[in-house]
């Protein structure tokens, strides 16, 4: 799992979804720079690193043993959650794992080394695991 080897603060202030600039187009990592095809986000989630880890291993083992990848994002916010059965009051809840906020564009994944059929595949089967709609681009 990815998460950050150190932190200013352990728990982060959850902060208010606001719908039009969570939805607001990224401006900021939206082109395929390192591979030759891209997993690019088209809606907005919070991508957790268990999905994040999820989706590369399925890149991998489809992607072939010549495949390199590439991850564009990390997940470096912690998000917290109380216990089950647990009473409301007593403080925030434990660190439960990290997660990062992904807007429409940003390109997830990116792959090179593998024949497009297969590179396009790979991507496709990573972007199941995500909780968001995705579509594989080239580089231009």
């Amino acid at each position: 799992m990815l998460a950050p080897k150190k932190a200013k603060h352990r728990k982060w202030q959850s902060g208010r979804r606001r719908g039009k600039r969570l939805n607001a187009p990224e401006t900021r990592g939206i082109t395929v720079a390192f591979g030759s095809y891209g997993l690019k986000a088209l809606t907005q989630a919070r991508v957790t690193s268990n999905q994040l880890e999820a989706a590369r291993r399925a890149l991998s083992r489809a992607g072939g043993k010549s495949a390199k990848i590439w991850t564009r994002i990390f997940p470096d916010r912690p998000f917290t959650q109380k216990a089950a059965e647990v009473g409301m009051g007593s403080g925030k809840g434990d660190v439960a794992g990290f997660v990062f906020d992904v807007r429409p564009g940003r390109v997830i994944f990116e792959i090179d080394g593998a024949t497009e059929p297969i590179a396009r595949e790979a991507l496709r089967k990573a972007g199941t695991k995500l909780p968001l709609k995705a579509r594989v681009v080239e580089r231009m």
